[in-house]
């Protein structure tokens, strides 16, 4: 009702309107406002008396709206894909990506290989892959159970997969952490990706 309403209105007259409690009004407002979809503004009556409160519709974009961001990651995707070596270039922005992430506590030297693992599961867990330590031979690795680009990485393995991988190489990097992540295998159950990490040279 107030974006179709020519101008500001006040509690009454919405309360008028809507054939409800002004009380009613005054409560859904406040919501209202809080969200940032409607404004308080001042009332152009004069005379004595303190003016009404006076409310309109705050001019922006409806955030109520539907969202397509599979479409944008798509067109984007297609995008890379289409270029020379996309797996590099998804590579390296991923792993730019990644130096952007938050920071463990930055010790002199870096941090040591577990802590290190620790908060690489912990990310990758933030970021919806559901991970999970695991160990084959000898060699520490991480076992992804969910990937939140499912779909895309189904169709866009040269471009999501590298992607996933720069992510985590980027942020291990800007961590100084002692571990690495060697190589990221797509898909070697239907329900896994595995990481494979390297700790040459690494100490607890």
């Amino acid at each position: 009702m107030l974006k179709a309403a020519r101008g500001p209105m006040s509690i009454v007259a919405i309360a008028d309107e809507l054939g409800v409690h002004p009380n009613t009004v005054r409560f859904h407002l406040d919501t209202l406002v809080s969200d940032g979809q409607v404004e308080c503004v001042e009332s152009d009556r004069g005379g004595p008396g303190r003016p009404p409160l006076m409310f309109r519709a705050t001019r922006q974009m409806d955030r109520g709206g539907p969202r397509r961001y599979r479409l944008l990651a798509e067109i984007l995707a297609t995008t890379l894909a289409g270029e020379r070596d996309p797996s590099a270039k998804a590579l390296a922005a991923g792993r730019a990506w990644g130096r952007r992430l938050e920071s463990p506590v930055r010790r002199a030297g870096g941090i040591g290989v577990e802590e290190s693992i620790d908060h690489l599961v912990g990310m990758l867990d933030e970021l919806g892959f559901a991970p999970e330590r695991r160990e084959s031979d000898g060699e520490e690795q991480v076992g992804l159970r969910h990937c939140p680009f499912l779909e895309l990485a189904e169709t866009r393995t040269a471009v999501v997969c590298p992607i996933h991988l720069g992510l985590m190489q980027g942020a291990l990097e800007t961590w100084e952490a002692q571990v690495g992540v060697d190589r990221l295998d797509a898909f070697v159950e239907p329900d896994l990706c595995l990481a494979h990490l390297t700790l040459e040279g690494a100490t607890n």
